[in-house]
């Protein structure tokens, strides 16, 4: 039987798709195994540490959601102007991209310094296990480090955005990589006082990390100005940060729906996480092993979101709608079937992934359950990430809004809320409760899809906006 050709591509296609891919997948595959050693020298300190770290991590996460977000309308626009050879477009986005990002910043500096005590109290039951009052001083002296590396994180991500988008994901993966090793190392001399330096426990690892921010925001900034050859959008950047007020506009417009999603989401997924964690500091514990290992076996999941948003976005920007899904069709049939492997994997490797840790046969026991539920979902969970950069491409960013924010907090949140606090359920059933219920959303992705609303010009409907009040 013949396989339709709208579904596999040619060599071609995937010498294409690998050139932008390999260098993503490099790039998460050593954040993320660096992550995972972060996390289980952090677990040598005990089940408080990991659940400090954890918490915190937790609060961070939604503002790089957000940072995420904002950058994401932007960007959107930046494929497309790339795709048409527009470097004066893609300037102007980096400039918004960097005044959003330095608002967005200073807010969350002040809600973390302001609220942070209440923020973290949040999370802690005390489950009889652990030392709750132990996790609280511990999350505050991590949380109090790791705002002064929110700053350069942001620049790094505004200037990462943008030169990929120039189809050069090496510079970022570099940059990233530089990072990594940065924080691997003073992990390990910060936090046991390795080589003379101070033992400063869980205060190290994030001065670590702080020191990695200003390492990978420091060189994509060096790489970026001394190349303005290459980078044209560069040049005359910040000699003014004036931005055409129809773009501006545009990007506002379309982006206001990503960047509310993303932050929402984030919301909503904290909301989740604190709700597991009313079932004590074990479960938090569980639950951060559990995101630490999922996150490293998506290294090719959030790779190929990247290369989804990028390749369609360069094809609709250029006004090749078929062509773009097509493309789409095909990335997606290639990410869906690598990650039934990619899952297969993860279910035979979790009895013997929590024996890594320093914590409880508890710990390790329900971790390894999650691990088996989060593996068997995998195939799912890659659909429903392709299709969200799909929609995104083509600029429908309401309908990513409904699709991704709306879903977390009308379906999953609800689940695991009411789960959690009105019934005896047992944790792993819980779990299970909300990744069932993203079958839901897989349906409605494919329909989305189907129906190809996602596919739009952005660049073609603003110069006729901008023709037709001339």
């Amino acid at each position: 039987m013949k396989i339709p050709n709208k579904w596999i591509g040619d060599r071609a296609f995937y010498l294409g798709m690998l050139h932008l891919a390999i260098p993503l997948i490099i790039q998460q595959a050593v954040s993320s195994f660096v992550s995972l050693l972060d996390n289980v020298m952090v677990g040598a300190l005990g089940t408080e540490a990991i659940s400090g770290v954890a918490i915190v991590n937790q609060l961070v996460f939604v503002y790089n959601l957000t940072v995420f977000g904002i950058l994401s309308g932007a960007s959107i626009f930046g494929a497309q102007f790339f795709g048409v050879g527009d470097h004066k477009g893609l300037r102007d986005t980096l400039r918004f991209r960097m005044l959003a990002g330095m608002v967005l910043t200073i807010a969350a500096i002040l809600v973390f310094s302001l609220s942070g005590d209440s923020l973290i109290s949040l999370f802690l039951t005390d489950d009889g296990t652990s030392d709750v009052g132990l996790t609280a001083s511990l999350a505050k002296d991590y949380l109090g480090i790791t705002l002064c590396g929110l700053f350069p994180y942001m620049i790094a991500q505004v200037y990462s955005s943008v030169v990929r988008e120039t189809g050069d994901a090496v510079q970022p993966m570099i940059s990233s990589v530089l990072s990594i090793l940065v924080n691997l190392c003073f992990n390990y001399l910060l936090i046991f006082g390795h080589l003379g330096f101070p033992a400063m426990g869980v205060a190290g690892a994030a001065l670590a990390t702080v020191m990695s921010r200003f390492v990978e925001g420091g060189y994509l900034l060096l790489a970026t100005h001394r190349h303005p050859e290459k980078y044209r959008f560069i040049q005359g950047a910040w000699r003014s940060l004036r931005i055409p007020l129809t773009l501006c506009r545009r990007i506002l417009v379309t982006g206001l729906p990503l960047m509310l999603n993303e932050s929402l989401w984030s919301l909503g997924t904290t909301m989740i996480n604190q709700s597991y964690s009313t079932r004590g500091l074990t479960v938090v514990a569980a639950i951060n092993i559990e995101n630490t290992v999922w996150n490293l076996f998506t290294i090719i999941m959030f790779a190929m979101g990247s290369v989804v948003s990028i390749m369609v976005g360069q094809r609709l920007g250029a006004g090749d709608f078929e062509g773009a899904k097509e493309t789409d069709t095909r990335l997606i049939t290639f990410t869906v079937l690598l990650h039934i492997v990619i899952g297969s994997i993860l279910i035979l490797t979790a009895p013997l992934i929590p024996y890594i840790y320093n914590t409880s046969n508890d710990v390790r026991s329900l971790t390894t359950t999650l691990l088996y539920i989060a593996g068997a979902i995998f195939p799912v969970s890659a659909f429903m990430h392709t299709c969200y950069f799909t929609v995104r491409s083509g600029g429908r960013t309401v309908i990513t809004f409904f699709f991704d924010c709306g879903f977390t907090w009308c379906v999953v949140l609800p689940i695991v809320y009411c789960l959690c606090r009105f019934t005896s359920l047992p944790m792993p059933l819980v779990f299970l409760s909300a990744q069932l219920s993203e079958m839901i959303k897989a349906v409605i992705g494919f329909l989305m899809l189907k129906s190809g609303i996602w596919a739009k010009n952005l660049i073609h409907d603003m110069e006729l906006s901008i023709q037709t009040k001339n």
